[in-house]
């Protein structure tokens, strides 16, 4: 009967808590939660952000009562679990805009380019983070790895760092004879194409033959 006329004992009770089992750290924690809650409203922006508050502050409670408490599924409540403060926030933001992702553009790429050069370790998390500082967009890791491929970007951070021996390529090739006789060239590095035989590139005759009269 006290419970039922107690909207924090109803609040529990909904969640499948009992209040007797919690310790005086958890029954603090969610009163001040539910104090929260009642300040706030039950919209979507309070309940996220209450229950990301409490899948990261060790409370001890299972993730599916964490769930009933914030009026979520366990599943996700358990995706929501893996995100960062950031990450939920705008997740949140695109779910009430209608729409989760939003559409990486033919301009993006140049200084997607600039930013993967400059940053050449950077990891997709980095990438997704920049376009959305930069363009206000956030998009899918699927979609950011279509778009890299589409333009060659994939394979910059493993290949923009040029080893050391290999020279510039304004440079003249070192040519190394090993004891064969054959000339070896750097990896990676094409091979010239070699001069026709008897072909010299000076005329052979530099005057005309006597054999041929001028008329």
């Amino acid at each position: 009967m006290t419970a039922a006329c107690d909207p924090f004992g109803v609040w529990l009770q909904q969640a499948g808590i009992r209040e007797q089992r919690l310790t005086p750290e958890q029954r603090g924690l969610l009163r001040a939660a539910f104090a929260f809650r009642q300040s706030q409203g039950g919209d979507y922006y309070a309940n996220r952000l209450l229950g990301h508050f409490l899948l990261h502050c060790h409370s001890g409670l299972k993730v599916a009562q964490i769930a009933r408490l914030v009026g979520c599924s366990r599943q996700t409540a358990s995706g929501q679990q893996g995100l960062s403060a950031k990450e939920a926030i705008r997740q949140a933001r695109h779910r009430m805009d209608g729409r989760p992702y939003g559409k990486l553009l033919p301009r993006f790429a140049g200084p997607l380019a600039e930013y993967v050069f400059a940053h050449p370790q950077a990891t997709r998390g980095d990438l997704i983070d920049f376009i959305d500082d930069t363009f206000g967009v956030h998009v899918s890791r699927i979609a950011l790895y279509h778009f890299l491929k589409k333009y060659g970007l994939d394979q910059v951070p493993g290949s923009a760092a040029v080893p050391a021996s290999v020279p510039p390529a304004d440079s003249p090739l070192p040519v190394r004879l090993p004891p064969g006789g054959v000339p070896e060239l750097p990896a990676g590095r094409p091979v010239p194409s070699p001069s026709p035989p008897f072909s010299p590139r000076g005329r052979s005759t530099p005057a005309p033959s006597s054999c041929c009269r001028r008329r």
